[in-house]
């Protein structure tokens, strides 16, 4: 069994090899373990001190592409090197690396597709209380349009089985923690998480300004999936809301009108009016979304057709012109040559 550990990185030259350096490379029912380094376009000395303090490959952006690409691009990555599990963690060294073997347990022994680490939000001792609450409320949201108990939604610790990562299609450009959870919860993988302690902080966010900017754009990622996964929930609720809001007015209107007082109430027939076609349009984006619900379904049943014909070749050559955007390079370090040689094995961009 394999295990690819990928490390996600911007500019974390100072953090870097902390993070390497406390990466098991032993784990019981683990055959093989790599390390890859995703860098997101850094403008500092990522890349060389990845090879430095032991990454097996690096994926390289020319650019940044951000924290969802670099996430899809590591697992494209790690699926074509022939990974059984995938782990993913932070290059800032938020997260305890000696806890990637009770990670992926639950998947060695069969009862997980995904393993989550639960940061324990309310104990960090850096979180404002606002947001401790802000994460209590966005794992709630989460877990409703999952159908899913977890505690921490938000954790980028997690290990993923190759079962799972064929089945998961990263659609977001901002972050796909929650995505992947809602996407996983709807399909009936099995999930589990695991209590841990992040280390020190050590820098800001560099995914979002502020509080309200990663709100704002898990809120767009939440409704998104909900739009996907439960159209139902979002569109039938608002066009009923907007169908007792239009029948008020006509309600109100009626019984006026048998008291013989309905002079004067034309703005309330026109406010119900416009709550009524409201109300319609949302149920006809419902019937329209459930319509595209089954063809998602059957795109998603052919992507993973097409991964798995991609990526479960016996005994393939490694191809990363095949497997890396062509606006990526691919870097592999090279055990015969000391110090570490970088050797360039796909296209520049």
């Amino acid at each position: 069994m394999k295990l690819v550990v990928q490390v996600p990185c911007l500019n974390e030259e100072a953090t870097l090899p902390q993070v390497l350096g406390t990466i098991p490379r032993q784990i019981d029912g683990i055959d093989e373990i790599e390390v890859v380094v995703i860098d997101d376009g850094s403008s500092d000395r990522t890349v060389e001190v990845a090879f430095e303090h032991g990454a097996d490959h690096v994926v390289h952006h020319v650019r940044n592409m951000g924290l969802a690409r670099s996430f899809r691009d590591g697992i494209d990555h790690a699926l074509a090197r022939g990974a059984d599990i995938v782990v993913n963690t932070d290059g800032d060294n938020q997260y305890p690396q000696d806890r990637i073997p009770d990670l992926v347990r639950p998947i060695i022994e069969g009862t997980a597709d995904i393993v989550i680490g639960d940061r324990q939000t309310a104990t960090i001792a850096h979180f404002s209380g606002f947001k401790k609450l802000m994460q209590r409320v966005g794992s709630r949201v989460v877990n409703r349009a999952a159908r899913t108990d977890l505690p921490d939604a938000a954790s980028g610790f997690r290990a993923y089985s190759r079962a799972a990562l064929m089945r998961l299609n990263i659609v977001t450009q901002f972050s796909y923690c929650m995505e992947t959870i809602i996407q996983a919860g709807n399909r009936r993988m099995r999930i589990a998480s695991i209590e841990i302690e992040t280390n020190p902080k050590t820098r800001e966010s560099r995914l979002f300004k502020n509080i309200w900017h990663h709100m704002f754009k898990s809120g767009i990622a939440i409704v998104r999936s909900y739009l996907m996964f439960r159209p139902y929930v979002l569109l039938f609720t608002l066009g009923t809301i907007f169908g007792l809001l239009g029948l008020i007015p006509f309600v109100r209107f009626g019984l006026l009108f048998f008291l013989e007082e309905s002079g004067g109430h034309v703005q309330s027939l026109i406010f119900g009016s416009s709550m009524l076609v409201a109300s319609f349009v949302c149920l006809a984006l419902l019937v329209l979304a459930d319509l595209q619900r089954t063809n998602r379904i059957l795109l998603e049943e052919t992507l993973e057709r097409q991964k798995h014909l991609q990526y479960d070749q016996v005994g393939r050559p490694f191809d990363p012109a095949m497997k890396v955007p062509a606006a990526d390079r691919a870097i592999a370090r090279d055990e015969a040559d000391l110090p570490p040689v970088r050797e360039r094995v796909g296209p520049t961009g």
